[in-house]
């Protein structure tokens, strides 16, 4: 009888040549005459096959002598978080503010591993900014994934929509696979990637790690499928130092009589409904989506839906908070500063009004590049986006980031402070939060600065 062996074969480990009275470990199904499990199981499964003494086929990644060219040194809680995920058995998420230097702790690991290695980004700007970041550090050509492009080499950069044809076909080609932005994760269909790969060193990197709830109802567990968090700052313990001094300022500004009419009238509705079916008792986090279920047959709840959207324009597009921003543009006249808004419409209605630069998601790749470079060398003192610079795109030397709208997660909130939080020289940074007094807005920010508060002094 042929020994018996096991092989990865799309995103699976089948074991060959092993009879159905064996009782494999329990991560193993019979499934169409032979033993097979997910990809994940891999590194659970070693001991066991030398002791029942089964070739293992699996791994086709390679050994790199990859040096490194980048000359920083890192800093001690970078050193600090890569010794904490190598003791915890190179798996696990480290969770650092945005700007304090994720991308470099990656690099610093896979300098360390010394083996194939594949990073998984969410968008397509960030897939090219590893890209760029990788050929740097190393000198060595770099593949890409993803549906304008598919070169596979030993470090290879893919996004999270193209990852599971990857994984599918060549997950046994990496044994690191690093999930940048890790919170992205847990969603059903990018969740199926880590599941699938077989690679027993798995880093995570994010700077807002999802909560419990964003982790539950049909969503994965970033733990289960990376291992647990191994090291974590907040951007408190990290500001002076490695970070910019950074201050934030909320700014409360009022409807206008006919605003406030509007507001309240559209208000009623929305409350009105979702207090009578009691959706937030029922649903708990999820009470929004449910309203939007709800309103595609029910039709009290497509009338409460539509005047939450009206509420929403209209607190985007609030007069006051145009007043507001036309006094800090003056007064930061000589700052790169960064305006974030709700929408698109307000994006481009303040980009008319001030004839600033706008970056949306419909902003091509070429415009938006040419826009950036034009902040980096200031041309432009100034750049409008509507959430598109949120995560993880390097935005050069901002120190202003004015916040048009409160209705943003804490999640959102830490990612644009991190925006302006990059050090340069002894500059301090600045926030500012502006928010319709009286509206949902108020209370979202005194939620999320609860929220903030806890986490701290957690």
């Amino acid at each position: 009888m042929t020994s018996p062996s096991l092989f990865y074969q799309g995103g699976t480990l089948v074991l060959k040549n092993v009879e159905h009275d064996a009782r494999p470990p329990g991560a193993f199904q019979w499934i169409k005459e032979r033993w097979r499990c997910e990809g994940y199981h891999y590194a659970t499964l070693l001991d066991w096959c030398r002791t029942e003494s089964i070739r293992d086929t699996v791994p086709r990644w390679q050994r790199l002598n990859l040096i490194l060219h980048d000359a920083r040194q890192p800093h001690a809680y970078q050193t600090e978080a890569l010794a904490a995920w190598t003791d915890a058995g190179q798996r696990g998420s480290i969770v650092l503010p945005t700007g304090s230097g994720k991308t470099f702790v990656a690099i610093q690991a896979i300098q360390q591993v010394q083996r194939a290695t594949v990073i998984v980004a969410p968008t397509i700007d960030l897939l090219h900014q590893w890209y760029a970041r990788l050929v740097n550090a190393f000198d060595i050509e770099v593949g890409v994934y993803y549906g304008g492009e598919k070169n596979i080499q030993p470090l290879t950069v893919t996004t999270y929509h193209s990852s599971g044809d990857l994984i599918a076909d060549h997950g046994n080609t990496f044994k690191l696979i690093i999930f940048d932005e890790v919170h992205h994760l847990p969603a059903p269909s990018w969740g199926e990637t880590a599941l699938m790969s077989p690679s027993p060193f798995r880093l995570g990197l994010t700077a807002t790690y999802p909560e419990e709830h964003e982790q539950t109802d049909g969503r994965w567990r970033v733990d289960d499928l990376i291992g647990p968090i191994v090291y974590t700052q907040r951007i408190d313990d990290l500001a002076g130092a490695q970070l910019a001094e950074y201050r934030t300022e909320r700014i409360r500004v009022d409807l206008t009589p006919d605003e406030r009419a509007q507001y309240d009238a559209d208000f009623a509705i929305y409350a009105g409904f979702f207090r009578s079916r009691q959706l937030q008792r029922t649903h708990g986090a999820d009470w929004l989506m449910e309203l939007m279920r709800l309103s595609a047959f029910d039709q009290e709840a497509r009338r409460a839906l539509l005047a939450r959207q009206r509420m929403q324009r209209l607190l985007a597009s609030a007069q006051g908070k145009f007043e507001v921003l036309d006094d800090l543009l003056r007064e930061h006249f000589h700052d790169q500063s960064l305006i974030f808004t709700e929408n698109n419409a307000t994006a481009y209605e303040i980009a008319r009004r001030h004839l600033i630069p706008v970056i949306t998601h419909e902003t091509k790749a070429a415009e938006r590049k040419y826009i950036l470079d034009g902040f980096q060398n200031r041309t432009y003192s100034v750049i409008v986006t509507s959430r598109v610079l949120n995560e993880g795109v390097d935005v050069p030397e901002a120190k202003v980031a004015i916040v048009l709208g409160g209705t943003a997660s804490a999640r959102e909130y830490i990612q644009r402070l991190g925006r302006v939080l990059r050090k340069v020289g002894n500059r301090q940074a600045i926030l500012y939060d502006v928010i319709v007094r009286d509206t949902v807005e108020e209370s979202k920010a005194q939620r999320r600065r609860a929220g903030q508060n806890k986490r701290r002094n957690a």
